[in-house]
């Protein structure tokens, strides 16, 4: 900008898009949210409000914002509560850009571990809690050290590419020289999974431009970029690190359903059917996805990991 150039007039504070607004700011893995408690559904915040809150620079910063509130404040949460009366909170979900999502399983334990500190629920060590989300009820167990999510079933995104060439996408990403040929997985949200040769890949990625994917899933994708280790003996247990670009936000340091799709797609093309846990490696930290039978008799996909609670606060203005 030269000398003689106008100054850009500021954007609107958080003071001036919120007004005053009790927070909590947690994080799973170094995946981070602002959390909000909105239990008679009052604070309905636009796409350009979040944003705000959730900008690094001029906000508070997060990967996203989470809202608890009432199942039956939200057209999903009713629908819900037809089959499942007992899920009485809802995780309103958004990205950082104040795109909605239908859920984030990192968020979900995060969300949680809230509801408690709250005191809005009450859950011992081995209980487990109905949560409401856009990707349907969520069941989640608390542990010792964290909190365990029975994430439901997955599916191909594109069921026939899938089984029969083990491929169904193509990649475009900064920072590798060639288009990689890719997985896509639903997990209630949309994942897009690449699969690397080698640590010195994994490294040369550049997630802060967005990977191009083709075909591109109708809402957008996250893609998951993997790294598998050693190969597990049968029964064993799998593990893999993985980078990942979700769809809203950039970069994060760890994504709980991306975990999830990478250890599918990894177990898929490596024909380990037989492996029914996986430690997944993060930037943030460390993931346990397992598999198991549902009541549904579907295969159901189990994310274990910690939640933590790092600062309150409250926007007010002045």
């Amino acid at each position: 900008m030269s000398a003689t150039d106008p100054a850009p007039s500021p954007g609107p504070t958080l003071e001036s898009v919120v007004g005053s607004l009790p927070y909590a700011k947690g994080h799973g893995t170094g995946n981070d949210f602002i959390l909000i408690a909105d239990p008679t559904d009052q604070h309905h915040l636009d796409q350009a409000q979040v944003a705000q809150i959730c900008d690094r620079h001029t906000g508070l910063g997060g990967d996203g914002l989470i809202r608890a509130v009432p199942s039956e404040a939200v057209a999903e949460g009713r629908t819900i509560l037809e089959s499942a009366p007992e899920a009485y909170w809802f995780m309103d979900y958004r990205n950082a850009d104040g795109s909605i999502s239908e859920m984030c399983g990192n968020g979900v334990r995060v969300f949680v571990h809230f509801l408690l500190s709250e005191n809005l629920v009450d859950l011992e060590v081995g209980a487990v809690l109905p949560i409401g989300t856009r990707g349907g009820l969520k069941l989640v167990t608390r542990l010792r050290d964290g909190y365990a999510v029975d994430m439901g079933p997955w599916e191909f995104i594109h069921d026939k590419a899938a089984t029969e060439n083990g491929l169904d996408s193509r990649v475009l990403t900064s920072g590798l020289p060639t288009v990689r040929g890719a997985l896509s997985i639903s997990m209630g949200n949309p994942h897009t999974v690449v699969a690397l040769a080698n640590a010195a890949e994994l490294r040369a990625l550049d997630l802060a431009s967005i990977p191009e994917v083709e075909p591109r899933p109708e809402h957008g994708t996250n893609v998951e970029y993997v790294l598998a280790g050693n190969p597990s003996v049968p029964g064993g247990r799998g593990s893999l690190r993985m980078r990942v670009h979700e769809r809203g936000v950039g970069e994060t340091l760890s994504c709980g359903t991306g975990a999830c799709a990478a250890a599918i797609a990894t177990r898929h093309w490596s024909q380990a059917h037989d492996v029914a846990q996986w430690a997944i490696q993060v930037p943030g930290g460390d993931l346990g996805v397992g598999f198991e039978e549902g009541a549904d008799g579907r295969e159901h996909v189990v994310l274990s990991g910690p939640a933590v609670l790092v600062a309150r606060g409250d926007i007010t203005a002045g």
